[in-house]
């Protein structure tokens, strides 16, 4: 250890290797992941559901802001309904599951399998989700038709491009910057106010996202109008993506691991050696 370290330790409230706000936002993490990672496949799946649903909803504010305004940054305030029922209800997405469930799993307080298990799973429930809600809301608000069908295609027959492959990069980061500030503190208020600026810039800059997005298109192909198909769809959704998650893991999450790498290493030590799972302790009396 080496001297500057030994001082940080002794000037913080714990006696942790990072300093006392990055331990406390890495303990809320690693707790909260170890406990996602963990659930049966009822339960990611059934979380994912709701996940889709929630989002579908924000999607419903969206439209109905952007086809009285045309206006896409206020419909993008208005789409954080959907992040702040994911938030206060407790349902998951698919791209809030980079920071959380890696730092975990790189903390081995659970496997890879898991994380394949709460990734595979949470895709295909938001998408499920996400595709009957649609249907309901298409079915129920057919004024919302042209507009759905026009902000569909904007994502739906984007060609795979240098700017499609940045804006998909960009959605994947927003997003789990979202996240990683949510997790950086105990206040509701903040945490409230972290939801609404990740959905005015996901939503407000139609940034690519790969379940928001997709529920868009869901809503235009259900109308039976659209100038586009599942297929492209699928061509959409699968750069769309891989891009959501490089942005999220490599320009977020292998960063906050970077900055935390030590508190990471004795963590992994803990989890080898149960017998040594001790809290971190105070350095004052």
């Amino acid at each position: 250890m080496t001297e500057t370290d030994q001082q940080r330790r002794q000037l913080g409230e714990s006696d942790s290797p990072i300093e006392d706000a990055l331990e406390y936002a890495f303990r809320r993490m690693v707790d909260e992941g170890t406990q996602r990672l963990h659930r049966s496949w009822r339960e990611v799946l059934v979380t994912g559901f709701f996940g889709g649903t929630d989002i579908a909803v924000g999607v419903l504010a969206y439209l109905a802001v952007l086809n009285v305004t045309h206006e896409p940054l206020l419909a993008g305030l208005a789409f954080s309904i959907g992040f702040l029922a994911l938030l206060l209800g407790r349902s998951e997405l698919f791209t809030e599951g980079f920071l959380v469930p890696v730092t975990t799993v790189a903390a081995k307080r659970a496997s890879f399998g898991q994380l394949m298990k709460l990734w595979s799973g949470t895709l295909v429930a938001n998408l499920a989700g996400g595709w009957v809600l649609m249907a309901v809301m298409m079915t129920a608000l057919p004024q919302l038709h042209a507009q759905t069908i026009e902000s569909a295609s904007h994502y739906a027959t984007a060609p795979l491009s240098a700017e499609t492959i940045a804006l998909s990069l960009l959605g994947g980061m927003v997003i789990t910057l979202m996240t990683r500030m949510q997790h950086g503190t105990d206040s509701v208020p903040a945490k409230i106010a972290a939801a609404i600026a990740g959905a005015f810039l996901l939503a407000g800059l139609q940034l690519f996202h790969s379940i928001l997005d997709s529920l868009l298109i869901f809503g235009a192909l259900i109308t039976g109008e659209a100038p586009f198909g599942y297929l492209d769809w699928l061509g959409w959704f699968g750069y769309t993506a891989a891009g959501n998650l490089v942005g999220g893991l490599v320009l977020v999450t292998l960063l906050r691991l970077l900055r935390s790498k030590d508190r990471v290493a004795e963590e992994r030590r803990r989890a080898e050696s149960p017998g040594d799972d001790e809290p971190l302790t105070s350095t004052h009396d």
